[in-house]
């Protein structure tokens, strides 16, 4: 049970990223590669096992263009949704996971790609570190909502007015600077691989009902996508200080 006792951050990442694709990944797959630090490290097992021959005639499809500049790095052999519309197995992180699976993702900005993917993939594993699990999705990390530049004051207003989110709200803030990141790190309004912006909602207590404020978000004209994925995970893996766990 020590496995992990004293493993950095980083340390636990690679643990579970390598475990999701020695579990889930065969030859002859189509392949989801989902982004952020802890994805990269499935990203990298799959090159590797690529390359010792370990793994043969594989297809991935990358869920933003930073996956996808890392997996040609990596000599993988890349396609998108267009030509392959099932997918055997996606592999991606999750800024929050609740006690149903229920997801909080986008913090790195790939969300709408993510969910494209995600959605019509047989499975769904999700890598965690131990920190990401909650008992409700909100306070802990802001939600992403991928909103067109167009009027996007007004979607932001609307997003913010919604009966499922409002009563939880804290503040909505526009993302500025990298779109990979929810910090403020530049003046420019952050936008997205698919050419949009970001509104993260900030929330001071647990949304009631996850699944009505995916449902409500969704319907708001002007709102391409969210960061909620709802009973999409088909398996956990977490790594935390007692190990590895599914």
């Amino acid at each position: 049970a020590a496995a992990t006792a004293g493993l950095s951050q980083d340390e636990l990442k690679k643990l579970v990223g390598y475990k999701a694709v020695d579990d889930h990944v065969r030859s002859g797959m189509v392949v989801g590669l989902g982004t952020g630090s802890t994805a990269a490290f499935a990203v990298d097992r799959v090159g590797q096992k690529l390359k010792s021959g370990e793994l043969k005639n594989i297809i991935c499809i990358p869920t933003s263009e930073r996956t996808r500049e890392q997996a040609e790095k990596l000599g993988i052999p890349l396609c998108t949704l267009n030509e392959k519309s099932r997918i055997d197995v996606s592999i991606d992180g999750a800024d929050e996971v609740d006690p149903d699976w229920n997801l909080v993702k986008g913090g790195g900005g790939a969300l709408l790609r993510e969910k494209m993917v995600e959605i019509v993939s047989d499975k769904f594993i999700c890598i965690v570190d131990e920190s990401k699990l909650c008992k409700g999705l909100g306070p802990g990390f802001p939600l992403p909502v991928e909103i067109t530049p167009f009027c996007h004051e007004h979607t932001m207003r609307v997003v913010a007015n919604l009966p499922a989110i409002k009563p939880y709200l804290k503040e909505a803030v526009l993302r500025m600077g990298s779109s990979s990141t929810n910090k403020r790190d530049g003046d420019n309004i952050a936008v997205t691989d698919n050419g949009n912006y970001i509104v993260d909602l900030h929330f001071k207590d647990t949304l009631k009902d996850a699944p009505a404020a995916a449902s409500q978000l969704k319907n708001t004209v002007g709102v391409v996508d969210h960061g909620l994925f709802i009973g999409m995970a088909s398996e956990v893996i977490v790594a935390g200080k007692e190990g590895v766990y599914v």
